[in-house]
């Protein structure tokens, strides 16, 4: 069987770079390269991308703190509307090797928000994970609860501001409204960037200091008291989810370092500990969740299950971690699906959506 030509897109303008070198090195360390050729564009943090060696795309590639991408003179650009050759080598000025499907983890801002997802599509090329809306429907925090909460979900309360109306966020009206503690979160960031956990009003005005240096839209949100619990799912049309995991924080929250720099900031409580009710609440709930916000592909569902077993959706990823301590592949692997089986798997999805969609008729007089 002739191989598959697999590009793999890691890196981006987010802050969550260097979260997606960790998740790219543990895709080429995991992928069948017997079954596929891989082609590596790293995308630097002023968004261009580059052509990368498998030998040298990283520096510093086993440290978390450390961990950089190698910028080469190889950069990369596309010619919408082909069927071939849409990639090219900007150093050559020939194609890149014909490229079958793309393979994104690039985290967080233009690269999980929708905006990569759609120049893929312009481009004709198949991709692995959501589409164009359901990435963007799941990235901004504010959507997603809405379309949740409008199909009877439960999600935490909460109030969200733009950033010209900083002069109207209150403390004091705030906290009448939602308690406290209280989490503040850039609208559309992932990996906990720049989240705050407040008690006092001077937290508070810090992290909304914060949380507007990472977007110009923020929620403020009520403490959930609960069980940190999530659960991976995996498919199209007829999706799957895993077995639930539980995430016992060993800090004061979740953060990023918890979950990507500090491997004693969290302990991955996998399969989680919880009756055959709760389980397959979690995993019915989850795909729910997938189909609501138009989810293909994969997607991670993060929830808070309280003590009097409501369970609150707090947030989709649709471009989850792979990294080495991520909770999404380590759960498909309890399910009975390893990591280069996965792999298989979300290339198979990606290829199957592009083929629907391939079908479609897109001018009317034809």
């Amino acid at each position: 069987m002739e191989k598959k030509t697999v590009a793999i897109m890691f890196g981006g303008k987010s802050a969550e770079h260097e979260v997606s070198l960790q998740s790219a090195k543990n895709i080429v360390d995991a992928i069948d390269q017997e079954k596929y050729q891989i082609v590596l564009i790293g995308v630097d943090k002023e968004g261009k991308w580059h052509l990368n060696d498998p030998d040298t795309y990283l520096i510093n590639a086993d440290d978390p703190k450390k961990i950089r991408l190698n910028h080469t003179d190889q950069r990369v650009a596309v010619v919408p509307g082909e069927s071939r050759a849409q990639l090219i080598n900007l150093a050559t000025n020939q194609p890149i090797a014909q490229v079958d499907v793309i393979f994104p983890v690039v985290h967080g801002t233009l690269g999980e928000d929708g905006s990569l997802q759609g120049l893929l599509r312009t481009l004709n090329l198949p991709f692995v994970g959501v589409d164009l809306l359901g990435s963007a429907a799941s990235m901004d925090k504010d959507f997603t609860k809405r379309l949740l909460k409008q199909a009877g979900l439960s999600v935490a309360n909460g109030l969200v501001y733009k950033k010209h109306q900083l002069e109207q966020i209150s403390f004091d009206k705030v906290k009448e409204q939602l308690g406290l503690p209280l989490f503040i979160k850039p609208a559309s960031q992932g990996s906990s960037v720049g989240v705050s956990k407040v008690n006092t009003k001077t937290e508070f005005e810090q992290g909304i200091r914060e949380a507007f240096i990472f977007d110009d839209k923020l929620i403020i949100e009520q403490a959930i008291i609960g069980r940190e619990i999530e659960c991976a799912v995996l498919g199209n049309e007829s999706p799957e989810a895993s077995l639930p995991g539980e995430i016992l924080p060993q800090t004061e929250f979740y953060s990023y370092e918890s979950k990507y720099i500090d491997e004693t900031g969290a302990i991955l409580s996998a399969p989680a500990k919880l009756s055959t009710e709760q389980t397959e609440k979690v995993r019915a709930v989850a795909l729910q969740v997938f189909k609501i916000l138009d989810c293909e592909g994969m997607a991670r569902i993060d929830f808070f299950l309280k003590e009097d077993g409501e369970l609150v959706v707090n947030e989709v990823n649709t471009i989850p971690g792979f990294t080495r301590i991520s909770m999404y592949p380590k759960l498909w692997s309890l399910t009975g699906v390893d990591y280069p089986n996965l792999i298989d798997r979300l290339i198979e999805l990606a290829f199957e959506r592009h083929e629907r969609k391939s079908k479609l008729k897109n001018n009317f007089f034809e």
